[in-house]
């Protein structure tokens, strides 16, 4: 058997959660293969909201494996309090999710040192969601982190010796502090993580694909906040692409299948960074108003613009991808004229790829299309596609050369249209 990975194409916010939920049904096992709790996928269905930032999106299938796999990293109090409310809706985890004892802690002192590196950038800060997520992939790179399976051997010396140095670090940059609030949650959350069948992931997944189990890989963030591969060093810290599924759940790659690579209608992003589309008029702000553009964990107002095919195309290649999803066509319902980026000018000159740095003297050139100028929200198949909108998808497929599989149509799980349904 081989696993299928589904992965955001932008800079995040694409709509994965609501994917996974939908496509689960078909898998076994879902497994979380990066990121922490520094990002938010909602699930909308039978009236309900959830928003899940370290717990699978397989999580409400009751007959599913859960894994959090080594790549991701995790904070226990946090964990602890997303855990509890889905219980409390009647989402029993304990039987159904296992956690990788190699995926990284994030500790009460790396949320301190997020805010304190922050602070000391001043204008030239990342715009982090302060959740501690990068100082714990430098400790992991740096040999020096605190593993999910350290809780059971040793675990208040290496908490200990950690600590004290976070403490040091924190003392040479003059940054004040109280970490007692943090601290008390943060040792409930061990407690209460040690409920939870601790693995060694890498073997589990292994033998369930041997047993013949299908598994779907989930990602967090979007391709381009990948860290070698993104908008550097406007990125996120660890590998958001295809390969990161390898690495963040010990699979090699040949057990690779299906790339399901996901993307809006059009484009947003959160926090700082370069974003060669931004709309900064009131084509922008209805974008933003129509979608609900404002981040599931932290509710920061995202920026937003047209499609990039030429950053989507970048994604498209070194992700492997081999189906598309399109999420919230819904939200450009009302526009007369549809655009999208298929070059970019570059220090005067016009190119189709996307280039090292695009930080400065990128103009996005753009293409128009007709609206559709039509309510898609109460359609179910593709048959009721509007000419217009058929349009934009075989402009998009064009360009992109691969097919758009999906189309949402709204927040709701039943809002999923499948296409080439007779393959």
């Amino acid at each position: 058997m081989k696993v299928d990975v589904l992965l955001g194409l932008q800079w995040g916010d694409e709509g994965k959660g609501k994917v996974v939920d939908v496509l689960t049904p078909k898998y076994d096992v879902v497994a979380r293969f990066q990121g922490g709790p520094n990002a938010g996928h909602t699930l909308e269905f039978e009236g309900q909201k959830y928003v899940l930032r370290s717990i699978p999106s397989g999580i409400f299938q009751g007959d599913k494996v859960n894994i959090i796999g080594n790549g991701v990293v995790l904070d226990p109090a946090l964990f602890k309090a997303e855990a509890e409310a889905l219980e409390a809706s009647g989402h029993p985890l304990k039987e159904r999710l296992h956690i990788s004892k190699k995926a990284h802690l994030i500790l009460p002192t790396h949320r301190i040192l997020d805010a304190a590196y922050e602070a000391a950038k001043g204008d030239a800060k990342v715009g982090t969601t302060g959740k501690g997520i990068g100082p714990t992939y430098t400790d992991k790179v740096s040999r020096n982190g605190v593993r999910v399976g350290d809780i059971l051997h040793n675990f208040e010396q290496k908490y200990a010796a950690a600590k004290a140095r976070h403490e040091q670090i924190l003392k040479d940059l003059d940054y004040e502090y109280d970490l007692t609030e943090l601290e008390k949650a943060w040792m409930e959350g061990i407690e209460y993580l040690k409920q939870f069948h601790l693995v060694d992931s890498e073997h589990e997944i292994n033998k369930l694909l041997n047993e013949g189990k299908s598994v779907l890989c989930e990602g967090a963030q979007g391709t381009m906040l990948d860290v070698d591969f993104g908008s550097y060093p406007f990125v996120t810290s660890s590998n958001t692409i295809c390969a990161g599924a390898c690495t963040g759940l010990g699979l090699g790659p040949n057990r690779i299948g299906e790339v399901y690579g996901i993307f809006k209608a059009y484009c947003t992003r959160v926090g700082a960074g370069p974003f060669p589309t931004e709309l900064f008029d009131e084509t922008g702000d209805k974008i933003g108003a129509l979608g609900h553009e404002f981040g599931a964990v932290t509710g920061r107002k995202r920026r937003c613009g047209w499609i990039d095919l030429v950053a989507l195309k970048y994604s498209v290649m070194i992700n492997g991808v081999t189906k598309l999803i399109m999420m919230k066509s819904d939200v450009l319902d009302t526009f007369d004229t549809i655009k999208a980026c298929v070059a970019y000018k570059l220090n005067g000159e016009e190119i189709d790829y996307f280039p090292y740095d695009i930080t400065e003297g990128v103009e996005p050139i753009l293409a128009e299309l007709p609206g559709w100028k039509t309510d898609m929200t109460k359609m179910q198949s593709e048959d009721e596609f509007p000419e217009e909108f058929n349009a934009y998808l075989n402009f998009l497929e064009e360009q992109l050369g691969v097919q758009i599989k999906i189309v949402s149509v709204g927040p709701d799980r039943a809002q999923t249209i499948e296409r080439y349904t007779e393959e």
